[in-house]
């Protein structure tokens, strides 16, 4: 798990930058130091290393493009899923980083994360928002590509507890998929609320933290595990930051 110390150089690094976001890899991080549960992943600079990466992580896996300058990697073609072979890596590599180069030239790419294919869980949404008026909230709801269609969502404010924690997953109408619905096995509940509660200890210490998403957490009968994480700087807090670190 990562250091306090590696949290506070990610973060001051991104301020140094002046980027608005945290790479993939570097959210991983963060969100690794907090106790959520991340997917595996190593970045990769050549198609060579991601060869090893993935034979080192197990296949199947899956290939990000990591760049600053594109959060939705899908819409610019920068995701590969479920390689299942060297060859396929090597190659998927190649085409990732041109195709991504040809829907942006100008992007900077700080290299491809390998990510280990994770197996088929129920998708919930983990995340955070500092509102104008009220400061850190957290939000919860239904996962995946489901989350701006149904918007079946419950927000508190942070830091809260468990028992406000079980609270917002009661109040979704999605609910039920967490106690077991028509005889489906029921989820780990308790593994979602420790989620929900680090990520609002999460937007409290990291003050220049403008959002967080976890989408999709994957639920299962016991644990979670996060496969994308995203989170977002404030312009005006980053500049309040690099005042305060000159």
């Amino acid at each position: 798990m990562p250091s306090a110390s590696k949290v506070k150089s990610i973060i001051e690094q991104v301020v140094e930058e002046g980027r608005s976001s945290l790479l993939e890899n570097e959210a991983e991080k963060v969100a690794a130091f907090y106790g959520i549960p991340v997917v595996k992943s190593i970045t990769a600079s050549s198609a060579e290393e991601a060869v090893a990466a993935a034979k080192k992580i197990g296949f199947p896996v899956a290939l990000k493009i990591l760049s600053p300058e594109i959060l939705h990697k899908s819409d610019f073609g920068g995701v590969r899923l479920g390689i299942k072979s060297s060859s396929e890596v090597r190659a998927s590599y190649t085409t990732l980083i041109k195709g991504v180069r040809h829907a942006k030239s100008d992007a900077r790419i700080d290299g491809v994360l390998i990510q280990k294919m994770a197996r088929p869980g129920k998708e919930f949404v983990v995340g955070g928002l500092r509102d104008p008026q009220f400061g850190p909230t957290v939000m919860f709801g239904l996962g995946g590509i489901y989350v701006e269609l149904y918007k079946d969502v419950s927000f508190r404010l942070a830091p809260l507890s468990e028992v406000e924690a079980v609270e917002m997953m009661n109040e979704i109408k999605a609910a039920p998929l967490l106690d077991g619905f028509r005889g489906s096995t029921p989820l780990d509940k308790h593994a979602i609320a420790e989620v929900i509660i680090a990520v609002g200890r999460m937007m409290c210490d990291l003050q220049a933290a403008e959002s967080v998403d976890i989408n999709p957490l994957l639920v299962y009968e016991r644990g979670v595990l996060a496969v994308d994480v995203r989170i977002l700087l404030s312009s005006k807090r980053l500049e309040g930051e690099k005042k305060e670190q000159n």
